[in-house]
């Protein structure tokens, strides 16, 4: 049985669109069900485009099933993702999980759903991503990461079970454990900055959350080795608005095959995704000195 597709939607009709029309051209779309979670709107200036979202879900086809589940208010989105699972776990025991700005590739829900039938029964696989911010090349088709991911992912209520969404807790067992560097790619992604910021409550984020439970349970993602989606969401229109121009990649239009390689974590990945994740911190430190140094000699210009 092929597993069903949980799409999270809120006030971007157009983006909700782009996402429904690029799982219409896999060739197993018309065999999979689909659930849209619709959330309510924030403020007033939000309805209009919720109602749009809730036509469009209301109006998908193509797809074995499509349900609709519209909130009478706003959960955010933590709550509407951990919510919306926890109600797919009630009938389903795999999931394949999708927001309204990952835009999958056509070869997506196969490599999705032969990843979850052959890890099914693996303890130490918890989640497969459809995710890579880099490509890899024809040598190395999937991989293995330590920890989770958030962008077009899939896990089976095993693995769900292992999710935990307190960040404190989880931030002492980090440094308990002495393994913040490690966590944290060897200083290239600050991670355990983000989970502090969420244990602070200055940001809201389940993703950290899910990697963080992951990691410290010492469970690994598939990943592939080249991305199978691409987040168009990084446009300032989404929740979290931040441009992540590190974790952006392009989509390709190559299928990934799921073959046998060791259940452990990618070195040879590892090392490729951190020296690529250190020459972005790079970047972005020279770019944030270049735009306080244009702001200083403007000021001064003023004066």
């Amino acid at each position: 049985m092929l597993a069903p597709i949980c799409l999270f939607a809120f006030s971007r009709p157009q983006h909700l669109a782009t996402v429904l029309e690029a799982l219409l051209r896999n060739d197993l779309s018309s065999a999979s069900d689909l659930y849209i979670f619709c959330d309510g709107a924030k403020q007033i200036a939000d309805t209009d485009k919720v109602r749009a979202v809730c036509e469009l879900a209301n109006a998908a086809q193509g797809f074995k099933s499509v349900t609709v589940v519209r909130r009478n208010l706003n959960l955010g989105l933590s709550k509407s993702i951990i919510s919306g699972l926890a109600q797919i776990f009630e009938k389903h025991q795999a999931v394949i999980v999708l927001e309204d700005d990952v835009v999958p590739s056509k070869y997506f829900l196969q490599y999705m759903n032969d990843a979850l039938d052959k890890y099914e029964s693996d303890d130490r696989v918890i989640s497969i991503s459809a995710y890579s911010p880099i490509d890899l090349g024809a040598d190395i088709e999937t991989y293995f990461l330590r920890g989770a991911d958030c962008w077009g992912w899939a896990t089976w209520s095993r693995g769900w079970e292992v999710f935990n969404s307190r960040a404190n807790d989880q931030l002492i067992e980090i440094r308990k454990r002495r393994l913040q560097d490690d966590f944290d790619f060897d200083g290239a992604y600050k991670y355990s900055k983000m989970l502090k910021k969420e244990a602070r409550g200055e940001i809201d984020s389940w993703a950290i959350c899910w990697h963080a439970s992951a990691f410290l349970a010492n469970k690994l993602t598939l990943y592939p080795g080249r991305s199978l989606i691409v987040n168009i969401g990084q446009d300032g229109s989404g929740t979290h608005r931040g441009v992540e121009l590190n974790r952006q990649t392009n989509m390709s239009e190559l299928r990934v095959d799921i073959l046998d390689i060791e259940i452990e974590v990618s070195e040879t990945a590892r090392t490729a995704l951190k020296e690529f994740y250190y020459y972005h911190h790079r970047k972005s430190i020279l770019r944030f000195i270049i735009i306080q140094f244009r702001k200083l000699m403007k000021h001064d210009n003023f004066k």
